[in-house]
């Protein structure tokens, strides 16, 4: 798998608007970032992640590998190999620590950001019936779903932030009901009044809101909206967007603060996306990777990350 890859030379934009409950096309990228970049082939890319920083970091569904990107240039390296097994979901922390989904694995792992050194390994599941989907990171914890499992996995943080040496599993309750082989629990955010957490089920289009203490879940008043292939969640204030992978389509909602209801306010499609899976953003930009889940894979297979205008 190559370590380095440069900007595209060319890009070639479109230009639109948003419109209340239809669809929209985004707009030109901001002239000194690229608007697209490539990852390596063969890469198999599923989330996303970035911090302060304007970074983006990547997750390969092929081997696991971590993959750096330079926002300003598109230009980015493989910097942490992966352990043979898929990274997915990904979220950084103001610490520069990396949260790593380990997919059929059944297990989550922490990366430095800067190095790429792995700070702590978790054995969420020793079995085959699981999917360590996505991650999310609160003020104490970062919690992980389980695509095949109806439950949570909470890595709680010690003094100052320190990593546990276990986790504690949280089973999900109420409204949620799992439905054996097939994808269920996957993207995970915050409310935005940060009490309670987001989860989008694949397989039913339906958003939940979790108690984190109970597992109690309940289902998300959305005004009749079905999340078809929900996948990848971002809550930046009251908005929150949601990736329907295979619908090639960002659903954007103002939110309750407290997360029990939501109104659609806009899709945005792009002709650039080609099965976009997770969402993360830096500054008025949302960056999603292409993971071209209808193309058959090969080692040159060819892949990139997409940006498109927030709201």
């Amino acid at each position: 798998m190559s370590r380095t890859l440069g900007a595209l030379a060319a890009v070639v934009l479109g230009v639109s608007s948003l419109i209340t409950a239809a669809p929209a096309t985004a707009e030109q990228a901001h002239p000194t970032f690229p608007a697209e970049f490539p990852l390596p082939d063969g890469f198999l890319p599923e989330g996303i992640a970035i911090g302060a920083a304007p970074t983006a970091y990547f997750g390969s569904r092929a081997d696991g590998d971590l993959f750096r990107v330079d926002l300003r240039t598109g230009r980015g390296e493989v910097f942490s190999q992966g352990p043979g097994t898929a990274s997915v979901g990904l979220k950084v922390d103001g610490r520069r620590r990396l949260f790593v989904s380990g997919g059929a694995g059944g297990d989550g792992r922490v990366v430095d950001a800067r190095t790429g050194a792995v700070l702590k390994s978790y054995e969420f599941v020793n079995g085959t019936n699981t999917f360590v989907n996505d991650v999310v990171i609160t003020g104490d914890a970062a919690y992980f779903t389980d695509s095949r499992q109806a439950v949570l996995y909470r890595v709680a943080f010690g003094r100052h932030g320190s990593l546990p040496d276990s986790h504690t599993a949280i089973p999900l309750t109420g409204d949620f009901v799992l439905t054996p082989g097939v994808n269920n629990a996957n993207g995970i955010a915050e409310t935005p009044d940060g009490e309670a957490l987001l989860i989008v089920q694949s397989n039913t289009g339906q958003l939940h809101r979790v108690d984190v203490e109970s597992g109690r879940t309940t289902v998300v008043d959305l005004q009749g909206e079905v999340l078809t292939n929900g996948d990848g969640l971002l809550v930046e204030g009251r908005t929150l967007y949601v990736v329907q992978n295979r619908l090639n389509m960002i659903a954007v909602f103002t939110l309750a603060a407290d997360g029990t209801a939501g109104k659609l306010v806009t899709k945005i499609t792009d002709a650039r996306f080609d099965v976009p899976t997770t969402v993360a953003s830096f500054g008025h930009r949302l960056y999603l990777p292409n993971a071209r889940f209808t193309t058959p894979p090969t080692p040159t297979t060819t892949y990139n990350a997409v940006s498109v205008p927030g709201i």
